[in-house]
């Protein structure tokens, strides 16, 4: 289905106000509404999650009478579910919203493994939150007769949900998503990654391995980049977990690590639309200052993995939000002197098991990424396995 066609569609059913988390399989109709809308607008808003987005569009309609159009990865729902039932459900108070959701892992198509689990649930999961959807896939020609249905339920108050397979939306536009930013993200993954494998950082009571740092890395192609780049040097994937899924949680895996292993250093390596998915963990661990946990955010101000739709991190600067939260020490990287800079600070802090920690690192970078950049070759399990193994190695 052509995305303008499937844009004017959705406006004939009201939903005139758009929102919410971009997907890969979403991405020519988000371009398409971009196109339309532009973003940020008062047509258009990037949420900082799918429940946030929800949220959005309840306060739509109640200051319209008209639902807003939420799109999102299957993934989201679990972020949306509780708005959903607790607010917008007709036994609460029923709001009707618009969802456009990419069928990430639907059975019997090829998909990562983070999205099979979900992919396999995804239609079991709207009918449990009693949303009417229909699926748009390659063939789909002709939405009027569920669209009729559909107006019917909004009237209402009900949800109803598009699920969309994969390339069944196609358009002719294509936004091109830029930045001049000096630093590419894969360059400072092998900047920090390299310096790590340099040094043992002086501390006698951690085995003497070529590297005793832990890496917690946020989905997408942040993680892919460091498997390659570990290949590339030949280390193994041991000290390494790869958050393949679970957007905007891998600063709470670490800190989860950084306590139970407080004499190794523990880095989490960050995105800004991951770290603003939920920004409030920055809180737990500013407040809490586990002094092993150094937390980088590559900012690139952009959701570049799923089509490179701009977050609102390009208007902040994440480094002076950490300070507030407590980081002990907050450092904003923006060319390769910089980030020379903040190495060396790093490296010359004190033990992981004194105060030296948590610091916080925002790096600057532009987007893109190598056209051959592969995915991972060994499974999660594998991964976890690895990791786990090398945890096991001392007792603290």
């Amino acid at each position: 289905m052509d995305a303008v066609k499937f844009l004017d569609l959705l406006e004939d059913m009201g939903g005139t106000f758009f929102t919410g988390v971009p997907d890969s399989l979403l991405s020519p109709f988000i371009d398409s509404v971009v196109e339309r809308y532009a973003v940020p607008s008062e047509r258009h808003i990037v949420a900082a999650n799918e429940g946030a987005a929800v949220g959005i569009a309840a306060g739509h309609y109640l200051a319209t009478k008209k639902p807003a159009v939420v799109y999102m990865q299957n993934s989201g729902l679990g972020n949306a579910v509780n708005p959903i039932t607790s607010l917008l459900h007709e036994k609460v108070y029923s709001i009707p919203v618009i969802f456009v959701i990419g069928w990430r892992g639907e059975p019997g198509t090829k998909d990562e493994p983070q999205h099979v689990f979900q992919g396999e649930k995804t239609l079991e999961l709207l009918d449990c939150l009693e949303i009417p959807y229909a699926v748009i896939g390659k063939e789909t020609a002709d939405l009027s007769a569920i669209t009729d249905d559909f107006k019917k339920h909004l009237n209402n108050g009900r949800s109803v949900a598009f699920v969309i397979q994969k390339d069944a939306i196609q358009s002719s536009t294509k936004i091109d998503y830029t930045s001049n930013n000096l630093l590419s993200r894969e360059e400072v993954l092998k900047i920090i990654l390299s310096a790590s494998l340099a040094t043992t950082h002086g501390r006698t009571n951690i085995p003497n391995t070529p590297d005793t740092d832990i890496f917690v890395c946020t989905t997408g192609k942040l993680s892919r980049e460091v498997f390659e780049i570990r290949q590339s040097q030949g280390v193994g994937h041991g000290n390494d977990f790869l958050t393949v899924g679970s957007m905007g949680h891998s600063l709470m895996i670490a800190y989860g690590i950084a306590l139970a292993k407080p004499k190794r250093r523990v880095f989490c390596l960050d995105g800004d639309g991951a770290a603003l998915m939920h920004l409030g963990s920055l809180a737990v661990v500013g407040v809490n200052k586990p002094a092993n946990l150094i937390h980088v955010v590559i900012n690139n101000g952009a959701h570049e993995t799923v089509g490179g739709l701009p977050t609102v991190c390009t208007h902040l600067n994440l480094s002076e939000a950490a300070k507030i939260y407590g980081y002990r020490k907050s450092l904003r990287v923006i060319n390769p002197a910089d980030l020379e800079e903040a190495i060396k600070c790093i490296n010359t802090e004190k033990n992981a098991d004194e105060t030296g920690g948590p610091i916080f690192i925002e790096v600057l970078c532009n987007l893109g990424s190598r056209k051959d950049l592969g995915r991972p070759t060994t499974s999660p399990i594998e991964n976890k396995n690895a990791l786990m193994s090398t945890l096991a190695e001392d007792c603290n």
